[in-house]
């Protein structure tokens, strides 16, 4: 194309999307309108109203996040067609809804990542757009079905993985390649595993996958919304944008620390507990911990009872537990039973002895009579109370388990390893997450808690309703005293009539409020991301909360630390969903550049010889540095990394074990998984490595963070494995010339 044809096709182009962004605007000012007017709306019931204002809100973020990039792309077919690529859907109202604009989603749209210069897809033409706000910058064309077999340009994804990074992850929907494409549309209904070294997009491309499967299963899994399940806030907090940006809010975070809801981790766990824990073993000693608490009485309890004394002997006390735990229900709940085998025995024994000499079998109601009082009587007596609840306590997981790990007697009696003792039973870690999620089960609920709260919230909304109907009876009184010159304004009543209806009984929270509130909400489809640190015990929790067992699973077992993590997909989730999971794999790394990434790869030859690194997408031309300074000097070279970082676009971090000095505090590899950085500084990395078995994982995730820099501050000798890091750092500066 010609230099003046080129600016032709481009002002064309921008004209084109101009228009797009008009039908934006106007769409966008239409719903506005909708909103508006539902806030102020009378009509129908509070809770359609707050239905009606949630759905148009949720429709105006959807319209304001497709304003950034809106239109990206335009695909030319060999029957001289043409469509253009974006966001989301626009369509020509005055022309049959002649779609404008293709969802990025839509099947048409596939052609659009897929297509290439073997296998075309009928597509003669790919046009990707630059775009810098709401006007086209340049574009670039990859022409397909060419004799020389050329495939796709990289001009866009190379700009793309080549531009700072900012606070977030960005979407990547302009630039989808093949075989990220491919696992974004699989058609399958259980789990799926996507395994990836650092760099090949894994989580990104989960998150698209929720995306599309919102888009094209939008009836089916937005009542219950999605689970995304991440290991630490940080990670999190860098990725919850992406599904926003698309379009996308009904979607749950969590990390495995959040998943009982209300529960506060502020411990951790040594590897060896944190195995023991993520162990199904385990369960038996849950299971054990609960018998435990399943009391005899060492002496029999008397009870005093119409005037008679009863005791509890060891004899019922066990007939009662033998009936309770043969009637299958969750401990809290055969409370009941036991209690009514403790209650049965205790009133035949008082009727005998009152009625002795008198009171015979065939004096029916007679005997009915006693025992109906007898049994009021039991009920309110403090001393049955009392031994029912040392014999057959009512439980909590919290106090279950606290007391259990602070026991090394319980500890004993419930068979568990001594390992698991600690001094502060309620100082929870992640590990103890899933077997106080599964104690829930186990032990059920405590009705009569549960019967008393409800009375109370009940006699609240009453009072609360009262009140309401209240304010419009006054205000209706002062309508009918007021003169033909005095009048109540009709908004008064309405807003009195607005606020009884608001004291129905309804939930205005939006759906991610109230599943993340709910530790039984079910969800349609969950995401997992570094799955590979999930337990046994961990995935007991998720399917619960996915009961199809619909999952896409993202992990690199490579850069497996935990203990009780997986070791193989296979035996890992085989035993959650038999037959129903499938595995697929990017090897590709857009993120680390190749000279960084063969550093890299030298540490996995020898840390996990069996594991083929990911092949890096492009060269920056840039070295990765190291530097052997003195203890003294460290601070200082951290500062000058610090400072000279400072000065450039991007983002940047310094990661190394703890204890390391300087203004800026090393991060811990386990807190920046899954996070990239421009530019990254490793400190210490033969103390890094010296943490056990997973200290070569915690290295490799370290040196993998980087997109465009990596530095190696080190003060004893080099590791081996880094050998290929050329001593050629940055000098230090003096601290005189960094005051100056």
């Amino acid at each position: 194309m010609s230099t003046q044809g080129y600016e032709e096709e481009l002002r064309s182009e921008q004209d084109y999307v101009a228009g797009l962004y008009t039908r934006l605007d106007a769409e966008r000012a239409r719903v506005k309108g909708e909103y508006d007017a539902a806030l102020r709306g009378t009509g129908g019931t509070a809770m359609e109203r707050d239905i009606e204002v949630r759905a148009l809100a949720k429709e105006v973020k959807r319209l304001d996040v497709a304003d950034n990039g809106l239109c990206f792309g335009r695909l030319d077919t060999t029957s001289g067609e043409h469509s253009y690529i974006g966001r989301i859907g626009l369509f020509d109202e005055e022309n049959d809804y002649e779609p404008v604009l293709l969802d990025w989603r839509a099947p048409a749209s596939r052609a659009f990542y897929v297509a290439t210069a073997a296998n075309p897809e009928n597509v003669r033409r790919r046009r990707q757009f630059h775009t810098r706000g709401r006007r086209v910058v340049d574009f670039t064309d990859d022409v397909l079905g060419r004799p020389d077999g050329s495939e796709r340009g990289d001009a866009a994804l190379l700009a793309a993985v080549d531009a700072p990074r900012g606070d977030g992850m960005r979407d990547i929907v302009a630039t989808i390649q093949a075989e990220q494409d491919e696992i974004i549309r699989l058609d399958h209904p259980g789990v799926l595993v996507i395994e990836g070294g650092p760099g090949t997009g894994k989580t990104v491309v989960a998150l698209h996958r929720v995306a599309y499967l919102l888009y094209t299963q939008r009836e089916r899994m937005e009542r219950h919304g999605v689970l995304v399940v991440g290991p630490n806030p940080a990670f999190l907090n860098h990725i919850d944008r992406v599904l926003p940006s698309l379009g996308e809010s009904d979607v749950v975070f969590m990390t495995p620390g959040d998943l009982v809801p209300g529960l506060h981790v502020t411990a951790e766990d040594t590897p060896r507990t944190a195995r023991l824990k993520g162990s199904l073993q385990i369960l038996d000693v849950l299971a054990a911990a609960i018998a435990d608490r399943q009391r005899l009485p060492e002496h029999p309890l008397p009870i005093e009872l119409g005037e008679v004394t009863v005791r509890i002997d060891a004899e019922t006390a066990e007939w009662a537990i033998q009936e309770a735990r043969a009637s299958g229900l969750p401990h809290n709940e055969a409370r009941t039973v036991f209690t009514e085998i403790l209650t049965w025995v205790l009133t035949e024994r008082a009727i005998a002895r009152i009625g002795r000499g008198w009171l015979t079998r065939q004096d029916r109601q007679t005997w009915e009579d006693m025992r109906a009082d007898l049994l009021t009587e039991l009920a309110e007596d403090d001393t049955f109370t009392a031994a029912l609840d040392e014999l057959w306590p009512v439980l909590t997981p919290e106090t279950l388990l606290a007391t259990l790990y602070a026991s090394p007697e319980r500890l004993r009696a419930a068979g568990a390893d001594e390992a698991l003792w600690r001094a502060d039973g309620d100082a929870w870690t992640v590990s103890d997450v899933p077997l106080l999620d599964e104690l829930i089960d186990l032990l059920g609920r405590d009705k009569a808690a549960e019967d008393s709260a409800e009375q109370a919230a009940e006699r609240e909304r009453k009072a609360e309703a009262s009140y309401a109907a209240g304010v419009l009876d006054v205000l209706v009184d002062r309508q009918d005293s007021m003169d033909d010159e005095d009048h109540l304004f009709a908004t008064d009543l309405l807003y009195a009539e607005d606020l009884a209806d608001r004291f129905v009984e309804h939930d205005t929270r939006d759906l991610a409020e109230r599943a993340a509130a709910d530790r039984d909400w079910t969800y349609r489809h969950v995401v997992v991301d570094e799955a590979q640190e999930l337990s046994e015990m961990d995935w007991r929790v998720l399917i619960r909360r996915c009961p199809a067992r619909s999952f896409t699973v993202v992990g690199d077992l490579a850069q497996r630390r935990s203990e009780a993590g997986a070791t193989s997909w296979q035996e890992m989730l085989e035993p959650y969903a038999p037959g129903r999971w499938a595995y697929r794999s990017l090897s590709v790394n857009y993120r680390t550049p190749a000279e960084i990434m063969t550093v890299a790869a030298a540490l996995l030859a020898e840390s996990a010889p069996g594991v083929q690194p990911p092949e890096s997408v492009r060269a920056r031309g840039v070295q990765p540095w190291s530097r052997r300074v003195t203890a003294d000097e460290l601070p200082a070279a951290i500062d000058d990394f610090v400072r000279d970082e400072a000065g450039r676009e991007g983002t940047s971090v310094v990661i190394g074990p703890p204890g390391v000095p300087g203004t800026a505090v090393p991060v811990p590899p386990s807190e920046i998984k899954g996070l990239e950085f421009d530019a990254v500084l490793v400190v210490e990395p033969e103390r890094i490595l010296a943490d056990g078995p997973r200290g070569a994982a915690e290295l490799y995730v370290a040196l993998t963070r980087a997109t465009q820099r990596l530095g190696v501050l080190h003060t004893g000798p080099l590791p081996q494995v880094l050998a290929g890091l050329a001593e050629t750092g940055p000098p230090i500066q003096a601290r005189s010339q960094r005051s100056a």
